[in-house]
């Protein structure tokens, strides 16, 4: 069984989709550390000055070290406003915007202000416009996971029966290698290049959210992700 393990970023690139679609598992890591300053709470989209974030600030006064499940959004009702205009504003003329517009507004307006759920809420989404079946879990579902960092992923996989782990492109990073080989689990390295497709504005610009491609590209996303190895 391969499982593959990520924080709940916040609408995500393509990649991060892809690792899921290779996976049989993927746990969301919720109830770790939020990071400022990564994709948590923010992503970037194309504008026609070029890629600009999309920030859904968190309440961090007095919260030091809190887990990402327990990050609350800033101002949720003025800063998912701000998300739900910059779309509009910079994507209402690519060729598939009406079919997923509405439906990204409402997760945004709907969801209270954990920024976990919201995240996790947007993710199921995309995951079900994508036809891809891989079984969600979140780590704070386990119990009696132990250890830090790499232990942690082990202790994951060991969880779940798991055989194989599927690391990211960042994996390499963090990770020790050598503790997955001393407890028998094989470490496979995502099969992802990234891919090209059409865009609004000037040069092509790789590593945006997701909601990019399905704007641009809409129901050929499914094939654009499947073939993107």
């Amino acid at each position: 069984m391969i499982i593959s393990i990520h924080q709940p970023n916040f609408i995500p690139w393509i990649g991060y989709f892809f690792k899921i679609y290779k996976s049989d598992v993927f746990v969301i890591l919720d109830n770790v550390q939020f990071t400022k300053n990564g994709f948590t709470n923010r992503n970037q989209i194309k504008t026609p000055s070029g890629p600009n974030w999309l920030t859904l600030p968190v309440i961090q006064s007095g919260k030091f070290g809190q887990n990402i499940n327990e990050c609350v959004i800033f101002n949720k009702s003025l800063n998912t406003k701000k998300i739900i205009n910059s779309l509009s504003g910079n994507y209402k003329k690519a060729k598939y915007f009406d079919p997923y517009f509405d439906k990204i507004s409402a997760i945004l307006n709907e969801a209270d202000d954990s920024l976990c759920k919201l995240n996790i809420a947007l993710l199921r989404w995309v995951l079900i416009e994508l036809e891809i079946k891989t079984k969600i879990i979140t780590s704070s579902e386990l119990e009696n996971i132990e250890g830090e960092s790499t232990e942690r992923l082990i202790s994951i996989c060991k969880k779940l029966n798991g055989t194989k782990y599927l690391v990211g492109l960042g994996g390499k990073k963090y990770q020790k290698d050598e503790l997955f080989e001393q407890n028998n689990i094989e470490l496979i390295n995502t099969p992802f290049k990234y891919p090209t497709y059409t865009q609004l504005w000037n040069d092509f610009l790789p590593n945006l959210s997701i909601v990019d491609v399905l704007f641009n590209c809409g129901p050929d996303t499914k094939t654009i992700l499947r073939n993107s190895h």
